[in-house]
């Protein structure tokens, strides 16, 4: 009995992640596909010439228009033609400021340049002595900076998410009380996500310690010098080897 459970415990353990896997891929595809695949003309639509369906189809038709939509504006036309709808909804008094401030979260994300989200940090929140895992996302605000010039210099945004992470916390931290991490970004979530369960593994080198037993001086010539072993020299053992001959 306890083999078998071993064994059965150990099947959780492969096909666990692997249905869950799984299951969210089918999900998200289906929930594309629920949206798209109704838009689509039935002239275009390759279901209506196969006796089956084809999973997926909503998604590879978002990613080649998106990509369609990349190239055209892209060029003239297409920058002209974004600039005049960004006009007209900077016109619009509430979509105006929902529009810039997603607008700004995605350029901030997906710039190369961009710094949110790229170290792992450890701050003592929410009081001394407790310490929190989060995430930089960049330099706090400059009205912040300013007012608190006096007190606390170089002043960044820590991102703390709750575990499981469907939300978070903003805490505006001086950076010297910020604790950087020899750890990834994905190992952190890792870590948030199973609430400590997933420790991931130690980044540090490991450091190599120096043979134990006593050695050569630097500057001496062989171990027979002072501060050596007290082994006697190899010539002079070959010396009395031959003399014994």
């Amino acid at each position: 009995m306890g083999r078998l459970r071993a064994y059965f415990l150990a099947g959780i353990l492969v096909t666990a992640p692997i249905a869950i896997t799984v299951y969210i891929a089918w999900w998200f595809v289906s929930l594309i596909d629920g949206y798209i695949r109704p838009l689509i003309p039935s002239t275009y639509n390759p279901e209506n010439y196969l006796p089956f369906s084809i999973p997926g189809i909503g998604v590879l038709v978002v990613i080649v228009a998106v990509t369609l939509i990349g190239a055209f504006t892209a060029g003239y036309v297409g920058r002209l033609v974004l600039g005049v709808g960004e006009g007209v909804v900077g016109r619009m008094p509430v979509v105006r400021s929902v529009y810039g401030g997603v607008k700004q979260i995605f350029e901030t994300v997906l710039a190369k340049k961009s710094n949110a989200f790229r170290e792992v940090v450890a701050i003592q929140y929410p009081r001394p002595g407790v310490w929190s895992l989060g995430f930089i996302t960049g330099g706090a605000h400059p009205e912040v900076q300013l007012q608190l010039a006096g007190v606390a210099d170089d002043i960044v945004n820590v991102f703390i998410p709750c575990a499981p992470p469907t939300a978070g916390y903003l805490a505006m931290v001086p950076r010297r009380e910020v604790t950087v991490l020899n750890m990834s970004v994905e190992d952190g979530l890792k870590l948030v996500m199973s609430g400590g369960i997933v420790v991931p593994p130690e980044r540090r080198p490991t450091l190599v310690e120096p043979p134990s037993g006593p050695g050569p001086n630097p500057g001496q010539d062989g171990p027979n010098q002072e501060g050596g072993n007290d082994q006697p020299d190899r010539k002079v053992l070959a010396a009395a080897s031959r003399s014994n001959r």
